[in-house]
């Protein structure tokens, strides 16, 4: 099994940083394969908590190199969420990348464990009968500190719902499990890589050099 490491993350810099530079990525270091993937990238600033800044992926298995170069990019530019990601903000970002594996049909809503799976919940919503659908990585309930069910509501209105959250409709959700490796890597550690591998660190058109 193919588990997400440093050079993925590296990888998914390289590419943002050519894309400032408007060149080509250097190679990837690790093998092609197929899986499920997201690049999420945060901000860190003033050494406080690092804040989400774009997080897209895919469900469906793809090859990886292309996957994480497209992914790394939309994920940075393209996340409707938040404005894209600028050059200058280079040096406070931090990346990471996910394999995702393991994919199973709960029994139930509850049918999880916090830290442990990620979720994809697919329910119909009983005001206009929409199918509504969305994911949390198996992280992000831990870090909010909730609980399944605390969860399992929040994944609600991330797909969309507005309206009252039932027992009843909570046990209507079809809910798909999964597990996953992740790899987090900070810009400084980045720009330590590609010093040492390639015998200096990268350049970025107009943005100054922090990590000499």
């Amino acid at each position: 099994m193919v588990a997400a490491n440093r050079e993925m993350a590296v990888y998914c810099f390289d590419t943002l940083v050519a894309h400032y530079n408007s060149e080509d990525a250097p190679l990837p270091a690790f093998d092609e394969g197929q899986h499920p993937l997201f690049v999420t990238w945060k901000k860190v600033v003033n050494g406080g908590e690092p804040r989400l800044r774009g997080c897209i992926g895919t469900l469906e298995a793809r090859y990886i190199i292309s996957g994480f170069q497209d992914y790394a990019l939309t994920s940075a530019l393209r996340d409707r969420r938040f404005p894209p990601i600028q050059a200058k903000e280079l040096p406070t970002l931090e990346c990471t990348v996910s394999i995702l594996t393991d994919y199973e049909t709960a029994s139930h809503y509850l049918d999880w464990e916090v830290g442990k799976h990620g979720l994809i919940i697919e329910f119909t919503d009983p005001n206009n009968n929409a199918r509504r659908s969305a994911t949390y990585l198996p992280e992000v309930a831990a870090h909010e500190g909730w609980t399944r069910e605390e969860a399992i509501d929040s994944l609600m209105r991330k797909a969309g719902y507005n309206g009252h959250i039932t027992e009843s409709l909570r046990k209507s959700i079809r809910v798909t499990r999964y597990q996953s490796t992740l790899f987090t890597l900070t810009y400084s550690d980045y720009v330590s890589y590609v010093r040492e591998t390639r015998g200096a660190a990268p350049t970025i058109n107009g943005v100054k050099h922090v990590n000499h």
